[in-house]
């Protein structure tokens, strides 16, 4: 998936059918002239419905088809024959796709299971046909009940990225090379800030056919939260995860200053972040001596447990997958 094909918002336009018309029809028949009421019901407008499917990864389905709109129900005929329902609409989501409301931003629903379906827009109810008004004062009924009319809104679609680990830490902290070790994500690799432009998955396969999902953000630079850089836009991704990685490269000139500095912008972003399970990852020990990596044992944050890896050179993953495992899955 290129960058451009990662869409987590999108605004959309959606219109449920209405309902049909009840009919006012009075059967007849060649010796039967007043034969009374037999109108049958409207159909039901269609709903537009929102579901949710595990194999979608992003909203850039919508990027092109942006109005929805359901089938109108059928009219009621005689002989009491109902209308036929309106066609459904079908809005297929990944899974941790929220729907707000464009005027009031408020959460409609979320979708987080696959299958999952929530009706967005309900089409309009159908009329009752004239036989439903017949009485003993009012035997022929002239007249039905019309359908009700259609639904719609304009809505926001934002997708948070549903995982079990987040990456986070500064541009070039190793973290895209640590998801293409670790899983069979390939992202974009390179020596140079912001090589990551969307958030990136992969599945880790662990011991006994056993896995568990990494989502890799852009890097997060001091200000994220206020708008600098690209982080802050894909902060809410990791809303969703469980344990967070923090990734400092031990060729950092201060790792605890860095830890601190992407601590804090979680916190200004949302301070719930803080209560998640954390795990701090020096990487890229490979270019440093074993003389300065005890200095740097020295130096790390005391209120958050460390390990040691290189994505490069091997060192330290099957300790940290072991790890994680034990995060995501206490005893």
């Amino acid at each position: 998936m290129t960058e451009g094909n990662f869409v987590d918002y999108v605004k959309i336009y959606a219109s449920s059918g209405k309902g049909g018309k009840g009919s006012a029809h009075l059967h007849k028949e060649k010796f039967i002239l007043k034969g009374g009421p037999d109108g049958g019901d409207g159909g039901r407008g269609g709903h537009v419905i929102v579901r949710g499917d595990k194999n979608l990864w992003t909203l850039f389905h919508f990027k092109f088809k942006r109005h929805f709109k359901a089938e109108h129900g059928g009219d009621g005929s005689k002989s009491r024959s109902s209308g036929k329902f309106g066609e459904d609409v079908y809005l297929d989501v990944p899974l941790g796709t929220i729907f707000r409301d464009i005027e009031t931003n408020e959460i409609i629903f979320e979708i987080t299971q696959d299958k999952e379906e929530r009706i967005l827009i309900q089409g309009g109810k159908g009329g009752l046909g004239n036989w439903h008004f017949k009485t003993s004062t009012n035997q022929t009924p002239r007249y039905a009940q019309p359908g009700m009319p259609s639904e719609e809104g304009e809505f926001l679609l934002e997708l948070k990225v549903l995982a079990d680990v987040g990456l986070v830490g500064f541009p070039n902290a190793g973290k895209s090379t640590l998801l293409s070790v670790i899983t069979s994500a390939k992202p974009k690799i390179a020596d140079y800030p912001f090589t990551t432009l969307k958030p990136n998955l992969g599945i880790v396969k662990y011991r006994d056919f056993r896995t568990f999902v990494v989502a890799d953000i852009p890097g997060i630079i001091e200000g994220a939260a206020d708008g600098k850089g690209l982080g802050i836009r894909f902060l809410r991704h990791i809303e969703r995860n469980s344990t967070l990685l923090f990734l400092v490269a031990a060729n950092s000139e201060n790792i605890k200053k860095e830890y601190d500095i992407l601590l804090n912008e979680l916190k200004l972003h949302n301070p719930e972040l803080l209560d998640k399970s954390r795990l701090l990852a020096v990487t890229k020990i490979d270019l440093v001596d074993a003389k300065e990596l005890a200095k740097i044992k020295k130096k790390l944050p005391k209120d958050i447990p460390h390990i040691f890896i290189s994505s490069i050179a091997q060192q330290g993953l099957t300790e940290l997958k072991d790890k994680l495992w034990e995060m995501l899955n206490p005893s």
